[in-house]
C-alpha cells in the first residue's frame, strides 16, 4: 500500500463516444484505487478539462483520435507545455499516431506486410502497378478499419471507390493476406515490457475486418516461440528509434509464409483484452504507479 496521504490523481483519457471506464479495464481501475491513485474519466477533447489537475494522463478510450489527428496532436503539445506526463510517454503517442511507422520498422529489419505510401492522387498510379492483385487500401491516420477499402486492383468498381477516398490523407497500400481470414490475427500484449498473453482475433464470415464492431471475435491463443521471437524483435526495433519505454503494447500480426508479418504495433488506445487477465491489469497499474511515483521525485528535485 503506498504511503501518500492524498491520492495522486490520474486522468484516464477516455472518448465522447466511450466516456466511461470500459468493463475490460474495470480491474485496472480498481487497482489503481487500492494503490491510492485516484482515476478520474477525462474526454480527451473536452475543452472543460483542467489537465494541469492531474499528475498524469493515462491514454486509454480515445477510439477517435485518428479523426481528429491535428487537435489530437495540439493537445498533446498542451500537455506537455503544461508538464503533464502521458502514459504512454507523448513522444511515442505522436510517433505511433501515424501508420507510416511501419516503413521506418521495416528499415530496421522488421518483417512487415509489403506497404506502400501514396498521397490519394497517387493512388490510381500504385494500384495501376499492381493489377490484378487483391490489396487493402487504408489511411496512414486510421483506426478501426476507417475508410478501409479491400478489392483487386485494376477492377473498375474497385477504382470508383478508391476515387471516393477523403482526399486530404495518406495511404498504404498492402497486398490482401488471406490468411486473415482463414487463420486469424494475433494480438500479442506486453506490460511493462514483458509480454502477459495473447489472443487470435478471426473476421465474420465473408469479411475480413476482425474488429468487433464488424462481427469480428477473439480467443485466448498461445503464441509459439517463432511468434514471440518476431513480436520481440519488433519492440527491440522500436527501442532502437529511440522508443524503447512503453507501460503497455499491442503487437498485432498474421502469419504468411510460416513467417509471422506485423501489421501494427498498438501503443496509443489498444484494446488490452485484461478482463480474462486480472494479474495483467495489476501488473500495469504497478507500472502506472511507479511512474507516477518518478515522475514525483523527479518534480521534487
Amino acid at each position: 500500500m503506498s504511503t501518500h496521504a492524498v491520492p495522486r490523481r490520474l486522468a484516464v483519457a477516455t472518448s465522447a463516444d466511450h466516456p466511461s471506464i470500459q468493463p475490460d479495464d474495470a480491474h485496472l481501475a480498481a487497482t489503481l484505487q487500492r494503490l491510492d491513485i485516484q482515476p478520474v474519466v477525462c474526454v480527451w477533447n473536452d475543452p472543460a478539462v483542467d489537465w494541469s489537475a492531474f499528475d498524469a494522463v493515462l491514454i486509454r478510450t480515445i477510439w477517435d483520435y485518428f479523426k481528429h489527428h491535428a487537435a489530437f496532436l495540439h493537445w498533446l503539445d498542451r500537455l506537455d507545455a503544461l508538464g503533464v506526463p502521458t502514459i504512454n510517454d507523448s513522444a511515442l503517442l505522436r510517433w505511433n499516431s501515424d501508420k507510416r511507422y511501419l516503413l521506418e520498422l521495416a528499415q530496421h529489419g522488421v518483417a512487415i506486410i509489403p506497404t506502400r505510401l501514396a498521397s490519394a492522387a497517387a493512388l490510381p498510379g500504385v494500384l495501376a502497378a499492381m493489377a490484378g492483385q487483391p490489396v487493402v487500401i487504408k489511411p496512414s491516420v486510421s483506426g478501426s478499419a476507417w475508410h478501409t477499402l479491400r478489392g483487386t486492383a485494376g477492377d473498375a468498381a474497385f477504382a470508383d471507390a478508391v476515387a471516393q477516398l477523403p482526399r486530404g490523407h495518406d495511404y498504404l497500400v498492402q497486398p490482401f493476406v488471406p490468411e486473415i481470414v482463414s487463420d486469424g490475427e494475433w494480438s500479442l500484449l506486453y506490460f511493462a515490457g514483458t509480454f502477459s498473453h495473447a489472443v487470435i482475433k478471426r473476421p465474420a464470415a465473408g469479411d475480413y475486418r476482425v474488429q468487433g464492431e464488424y462481427g469480428g471475435s477473439a480467443e485466448p491463443a498461445q503464441p509459439d516461440a517463432a511468434i514471440l521471437a518476431a513480436a520481440n524483435r519488433a519492440l527491440a526495433a522500436v527501442a532502437a528509434i529511440g522508443h524503447g519505454d512503453h507501460a503497455y503494447v499491442r503487437v498485432d500480426g498474421v502469419v504468411s509464409g510460416g513467417r509471422f508479418l506485423v501489421m501494427e504495433l498498438e501503443l496509443i488506445e489498444p484494446f488490452l483484452h485484461l478482463a480474462a487477465h486480472p494479474a495483467a491489469a495489476e501488473r500495469l497499474a504497478r507500472d502506472v504507479a511507479a511512474r507516477l511515483s518518478s515522475a514525483a521525485l523527479a518534480e521534487a528535485r
